[in-house]
């Protein structure tokens, strides 16, 4: 598949994400966080070409599609989904001959230092809140491990670092299938991205907000999640759910709280399931 194409899938599946009313995170019902539905889709135009770059190693794709970011829109709108798309793109240029799931496993199984090294000084950039300190593979020294091996380390507190170390299992197995169930009901994208992101957030906490706030907002994040999960498998239009979509979104916004990593891990969803479409045309 030509980079240009690659490109146009991806900046599709940033804006799928952003048209799904994902309560807490910004989409184009809701901005919050002091970002804007406009940083986010200048992100992706800017990040979509190095992402796609094929002479590009997978590190150098994530690093150069960060410092786009940074330079377009100065703050962090993207890192986690960077992190989670610049695999899927390496795959399917990496491995054209296999299913995307097996190229991925491949490109995540020969991940080098020199990608833990670009993806370090990305993450630097990037400058996400609640970064922190570690003892071991700190992100401000150089990696002495490969980037999946890094990730490891890192997999217990945080879900992106976890799909590395699972192949993205969160994605194939929950995800892709939830949004393909709902789209088929629906025949709407951005409405089965909304249920790709309660799903994932009724079973799994959030990274972003426990790095920000431990487990004190867990128990009732993934309660009314479950509540919104468990009316849009009942309802035969989803736009019925916007009272309660609009409820949650203000409960969680007043508090601060950002789902980020699920609306990352929704885009990464809507990616895989275009990648595949585009597989089996």
């Amino acid at each position: 598949m030509k980079s240009s194409q690659l490109a146009e899938l991806y900046r599709a599946a940033c804006e799928v994400e952003l048209q799904a009313f994902k309560p807490g995170n910004v989409s184009v019902y809701s901005e919050g966080h002091d970002m804007t539905v406009e940083d986010f889709r200048r992100s992706a135009e800017v990040s979509a070409l190095p992402l796609c770059e094929i002479s590009y190693s997978l590190g150098e794709k994530i690093f150069y599609a960060i410092q786009a970011t940074r330079d377009a829109v100065g703050c962090n709108t993207n890192l986690g989904i960077i992190l989670l798309c610049a695999p899927l793109i390496h795959a399917i240029q990496t491995y054209p001959e296999l299913t995307l799931r097996m190229a991925l496993a491949e490109v995540l199984n020969h991940t080098t230092i020199d990608d833990a090294n670009w993806v370090f000084q990305a993450i630097v950039l990037a400058s996400p809140a609640g970064l922190g300190e570690v003892n071991k593979q700190d992100v401000s020294q150089s990696a002495t491990s490969t980037l999946q091996t890094t990730m490891q380390l890192a997999c217990d507190r945080d879900r992106i670092a976890l799909q590395y170390v699972t192949d993205y299992k969160d994605i194939f197995d929950l995800g892709v299938l939830r949004y393909n169930y709902a789209f088929n009901r629906w025949g709407e994208q951005s409405w089965a991205a909304v249920a790709v992101y309660a799903d994932l957030l009724s079973q799994f906490p959030d990274s972003h907000i426990e790095r920000k706030f431990g487990s004190r907002y867990s128990a009732r994040v993934a309660t009314m999640m479950s509540e919104l999960s468990d009316t849009l498998q009942i309802v035969n239009d989803p736009k019925q759910v916007k009272p309660l979509l609009y409820q949650i979104d203000s409960e969680l916004k007043s508090n601060g709280l950002n789902p980020g990593t699920s609306a990352d891990l929704t885009v990464a969803t809507v990616l895989t399931v275009f990648l595949e479409c585009s597989l089996c045309a």
